[in-house]
């Protein structure tokens, strides 16, 4: 039998899915196959390349701040070159070059430059072309007789792949690759369920974010979040009931890009887990 995990965007949170790796792992849960989308994807590729789950929050504890920081510039300069396709960024936003250079370093540890190099396990990133308005999946294994429609690429590096998957909007600029100009997965595939069921998973577990209740208390950032959650899940329907079990993370209102909880977002992650572990074998085994 094969287990495959399948991991949601959800900025800083991301992090979260490392501390569910670690409990899986520590209770002798096999992960055959990973996929993941947005922030989901920085977690599901370091994995897939052979980190463990501890190390992966360590590079996440190392880079996160270099990769979030912002310049000053309104986000509005520039943007009617972005509506006329010119190849130029919306000032204000983070072009994503940290993020794919960072991620290109980490695979060249590994021996690894493009994804389709990946061997230690089936892996699958969605992103999507916003020119097409389609949904497209990096992976290092294309599934056999495909007929639904979507593109797989594996000639494309690890770094760009991910940087791809995470280019949120009105965050990240749109990604260039070739002729496609990519936004994140999560705007079509927020759990990338059913693709990790297309690379031969027999059980597939889910992992996403409880979106957070909006009280007097709330603030901007809380209600984003919320807002973003309620997106995501909705478009996730499909996916999470084709998973055989579903783990949802509490973060405690944590923000998009909060750096200061990656300590209690990769507790977590692991606490999610831990809390549901018998269940989980029950499903599975």
């Amino acid at each position: 039998m094969k287990v495959g995990i399948a991991l949601s965007g959800g900025g800083i949170r991301g992090i979260s899915h490392a501390g569910a790796l670690k409990a899986l792992e520590e209770n002798g849960i096999p992960i055959d196959i990973i996929g993941g989308t947005s922030s989901g994807s920085l977690v599901a590729s370091l994995y897939a390349l052979g980190y463990s789950p501890y190390y992966i929050y360590i590079l996440f504890k190392r880079y996160a701040k270099s990769i979030v920081e912002f310049n000053s510039t309104p986000i509005i300069t520039g943007i009617g070159n972005f509506i006329m396709n010119k190849k130029v960024c919306i000032s204000g936003l983070k072009t994503g070059e940290t993020l794919e250079n960072c991620y290109n370093d980490i695979a060249k540890r590994k021996g690894i430059s493009k994804i389709g190099e990946i061997t230690k396990i089936p892996l699958v990133i969605p992103a999507v072309d916003i020119k097409q308005a389609k949904k497209y999946v990096f992976t290092n294994s294309i599934p056999k007789n495909c007929q639904d429609g979507t593109q797989y690429v594996e000639n494309i590096t690890v770094g760009k792949a991910v940087r791809a998957s995470s280019s949120f909007p009105a965050i990240f600029c749109p990604c260039d690759f070739g002729e496609h100009k990519f936004l994140d997965g999560g705007i079509l595939d927020n759990i990338p369920v059913l693709e990790v069921r297309k690379q031969g998973a027999d059980k597939v577990i889910a992992i996403n974010f409880k979106a957070d209740d909006v009280d007097e208390s709330s603030n901007m950032m809380d209600i984003t979040m919320r807002t973003i959650d309620i997106m995501g899940n909705k478009i996730s329907e499909e996916s999470l009931k084709n998973s055989d079990y579903i783990v949802t993370i509490s973060t405690d209102k944590t923000g998009f890009l909060e750096i200061e909880k990656l300590d209690q977002c990769y507790k977590y992650g692991y606490e999610a887990v831990m809390q549901n572990i018998d269940e989980i074998k029950e499903k599975l085994f």
